[in-house]
């Protein structure tokens, strides 16, 4: 996606910045480059010296390496909480640095379903991919794409965070040979507007309107119930299909959409809160018990603490988003009680139409226990959107 800028000097200065980081990672490496490139340290010929002699002593030290591969480029936690080196100094610190985690980051080694099939065959030992890239492993979770479940972050840390989850969920994942690290909250998905389209406020005013739709069925579903049109569109080709208007909405989170580099091409965004936009970082389970135990309880303790630096994370992250889209001139809108329950009216989970989605997914008594976890208390807070 084309990145736009506000004037010659900052296009010169990321070209700059770019070509440095090219250099840095053909003859130090590329964790090297990553890591002095988050430091702001990419033009410090003594930090970038630093920072390889660092990571050269604590691979060197370490008994297991550990390769960590994410969608997303490093230092967009600013904007976007994904955390990832957050996560790597953690399980180095917290393993005493028995383990040496090697990021892959920005797509290297493939997104979504790629990841989760080189971490299940043992190709990478970790990765971050959306929740829904685990529905075809263990269905159940793709409850959390059932809309007015769990939208809200504190729904969805409810939910991920409680012992119904984890004693329904996780042995369906672990089956698959798969082990949660921890899960990701971002923020909620949206209806965002491509420029000339009016906000949208209410359902109804989505009567007819192209939205950009991925794979999922269940999402297809529910903008169908609520009149709009569902256009599926791949993610690679979203940007174009919404500036040539071939879609005139789509729904990721803020932070998302700021990532992504659509805040040149949007006009409004409304934060409709109907369903999370998480991702989650899983681990190959037969590598993870083949390590000593004081290692595995090492990254799951790392794992806790990334988790909670990322729950903090999040409202900083939104509020960089926001400032970035709203000075491209994006306009945000939250909505009252009565109006979230407008949408929830017209296209929530209960509704008779979804039988067939609840049925498939979960028996009721299963499905009442994470109703009852959704709306219990975590021990766990996060600020909502």
């Amino acid at each position: 996606m084309t990145k736009s800028f506000k004037n010659e000097s900052e296009k010169s200065s990321v070209f700059a910045e770019r070509r440095q980081f090219f250099r840095i990672a053909s003859t130090s490496g590329f964790t090297v480059a990553a890591v002095a490139a988050t430091g702001g340290a990419l033009f410090s010929t003594e930090a970038v010296a630093q920072v390889n002699r660092e990571e050269e002593q604590r691979q060197k030290a370490a008994k297991f390496t550990m390769t960590i591969a994410t969608e997303y480029k490093l230092g967009i936690t600013r904007g976007y909480p994904i955390m990832q080196l957050d996560l790597k100094e953690n399980i180095q610190n917290s393993t005493r640095g028995q383990v040496y985690v090697r990021l892959a980051p920005a797509s290297q080694l493939g997104t979504g379903s790629v990841l989760v099939k080189k971490v299940q065959e043992g190709t990478i030992q970790a990765a971050q991919h959306s929740l829904s890239n685990f529905a075809p492993f263990a269905p159940i979770v793709d409850l959390i794409n059932l809309p007015y479940f769990c939208g809200s972050n504190q729904s969805f840390t409810n939910l991920v965070t409680s012992n119904a989850w984890k004693n329904t969920v996780h042995p369906q994942i672990e089956a698959k040979g798969f082990k949660p690290l921890f899960y990701v909250v971002i923020d909620p998905r949206t209806v965002a507007m491509r420029k000339g389209e009016k906000a949208v406020l209410l359902p109804e005013e989505l009567k007819g309107v192209k939205f950009r739709v991925p794979g999922s069925k269940i999402l297809q579903h529910y903008y169908r119930m609520i009149g709009a049109n569902p256009t599926p569109v791949a993610w690679g080709e979203t940007t174009s299909a919404i500036k040539q208007g071939v879609a005139d909405a789509l729904d990721p989170s803020a932070g998302a959409l700021y990532a992504f580099g659509f805040k040149d091409i949007l006009s409004n965004i409304t934060f409709t809160r109907f369903v999370p936009d998480s991702q989650i970082y899983s681990c190959n389970l037969e590598w993870f018990k083949s390590l000593p135990k004081d290692v595995q309880e090492g990254i799951d303790f790392a794992s806790e603490i990334t988790f909670q630096q990322n729950l903090a994370k999040v409202p900083a992250a939104r509020s960089y988003a926001m400032a970035e889209l709203g000075d491209a001139g994006v306009k945000f809108h939250s909505l009252s009680k009565d109006q979230i329950g407008a949408w929830e009216k017209a296209g929530g989970y209960k509704r008779d139409d979804w039988a067939t989605f609840r049925n498939e997914l979960a028996t009721p008594e299963v499905l009442s226990k994470l109703e009852q976890a959704v709306k219990t208390q975590s021990v766990f807070y996060v600020h909502d959107v």
